[in-house]
């Protein structure tokens, strides 16, 4: 049985870019893989929300030096989320696309940055290395219980040909188990019986391990960062009362050195 690796995204700054990347996936994989950091230059919060009630040029202004920090990509795609399982796969882009309902994507193209916003809900990163492809996903516990990581898997199989003995995959940022307290609907989702102590608690990231595993996939790891233990470097919808600031997770292929 495959076994998850423990990792914690390696943090830098470039371009005054907050950013935690994936450890060694650029090196290994030839991808970019990570997600934006909570604190910019002198302590402001790099908020990438669209529904946020700051000005829109502030928020697309951010949204650009994030684009500016990756030069290697020519080409964005973002879905209005809705924590449901519709992934989309992508040929080659430019500029910057926005679509509605989405919460997953999926592409065989180098230079396209796919991204999801997440502010607890966890970022799924899947790399074909051997095929070159890849799908980033929005898993939330109503995503994640109803089977977007199969859907995702199901994409790269049918679009690239690819085995999931093949695949590697990260569960990004996000809650931990121990911070994820939830009532009867979230237990029912995952098919899991509320015989145990409450406070009730769900680990999403385990759930996906669970899910990975079932799929075959090759190689899996699970970052260590909680969005509400390490809230002062990612925004927590949980932790902050609901607020609205949202960390970018992006993957891209990029092109051979």
């Amino acid at each position: 049985m495959t076994s998850a690796t423990a990792v914690r995204e390696d943090s830098s700054a470039d371009a005054g870019v907050p950013r935690y990347d994936v450890p060694d996936w650029e090196s290994r994989f030839g991808v970019v893989a990570g997600i934006t950091g909570r604190q910019g230059r002198g302590g402001t919060e790099f908020d990438l929300s669209l529904l946020s009630d700051r000005p829109a040029a502030e928020i697309i202004g951010r949204w650009r030096t994030l684009r500016d920090a990756l030069p290697q990509i020519s080409g964005v795609v973002q879905g209005h989320q809705v924590h449901g399982i519709d992934v989309r796969w992508h040929d080659h882009l430019e500029g910057w696309l926005r679509l509605d309902g989405v919460d997953g994507h999926a592409t065989g193209v180098t230079g396209l940055l796919l991204t999801v916003t997440v502010a607890d809900c966890i970022p799924v990163y899947l790399v074909d290395p051997t095929r070159r492809a890849c799908a980033l996903l929005h898993a939330g516990w109503r995503g994640a219980a109803s089977g977007i990581l199969t859907r995702g898997m199901e994409l790269l199989a049918v679009r690239a040909g690819s085995d999931p003995a093949d695949v590697v995959m990260h569960s990004g940022v996000g809650i931990c188990g121990a911070c994820f307290e939830v009532g009867s609907e979230v237990l029912e989702a995952f098919g899991l019986r509320g015989d145990f102590p409450q406070p009730w608690a769900v680990d999403v990231r385990d759930r996906l391990t669970a899910e990975a595993r079932r799929l075959g996939i090759g190689e899996i790891s699970v970052s260590q960062w909680c969005t509400v233990h390490d809230h002062e470097r990612f925004f927590s919808h949980r932790a902050s009362g609901g607020a609205p600031g949202r960390m970018v997770a992006y993957l891209g292929l990029l092109d051979a050195p």
